[in-house]
């Protein structure tokens, strides 16, 4: 299978990939918001979706468009933007 070569499918299936997580673990996200401990909560998960994601796309095309640090943002943190935190 070829890799995804076009920014935007890269930047749908980071998207997608992000919200399978959130969709399988809420509570996680959720919590890991509040404590500011998001990312080393969910390290396991990111890890292993990251993965997944990173065997799909072109390496280039990834790197360029930084489609996963852009999903990431929109959806965990900003899809989670009714979460009390003292970030904001």
């Amino acid at each position: 299978m070829s890799r995804i070569a076009d920014p935007e499918r890269a930047l749908r299936l980071a998207r997608a990939v992000l919200s399978d997580v959130m969709a399988y673990h809420p509570e996680a996200v959720r919590q890991g918001i509040e404590a500011d401990d998001l990312f080393e909560r969910l390290e396991v998960e990111l890890t292993e979706a990251r993965g997944y994601f990173e065997s799909r796309v072109d390496p280039a095309v990834a790197m360029k468009t930084n489609a996963w640090g852009r999903a990431l943002v929109d959806v965990l943190v900003f899809r989670s933007r009714h979460v009390r935190s003292h970030l904001w």
